[in-house]
């Protein structure tokens, strides 16, 4: 990960350090499962979002700086692995 987004990307996951906790405490205050639920989904969202930051970040220099190397096919193997995680 480069330097530059780093930071954006540790205060995503603080916050949504954050709100797993909220949602814990929710839960233990036997909050309705609609409520959790929408929560829920506010995370997964939130998830979603670092992790196409992260993937941004892997494109824009990961990727960019294997292609210039002239590793083209390790380039796109990699690629397409860290896809798959992320999908």
């Amino acid at each position: 990960m480069s330097s530059h987004r780093l930071p954006e990307v540790v205060s995503r996951l603080s916050k949504i350090e954050g709100h797993v906790r909220g949602i814990k405490k929710m839960a233990e205050d036997g909050r309705s499962c609609e409520e959790l639920l929408l929560q829920i989904s506010a995370i997964k969202s939130a998830i979603t979002n670092v992790g196409r930051v992260i993937l941004e970040d892997y494109l824009e220099d990961c990727v960019v700086d294997g292609i210039r190397k002239q590793s083209d096919r390790e380039t796109v193997e990699r690629m397409k692995k860290a896809l798959e995680k992320f999908i």
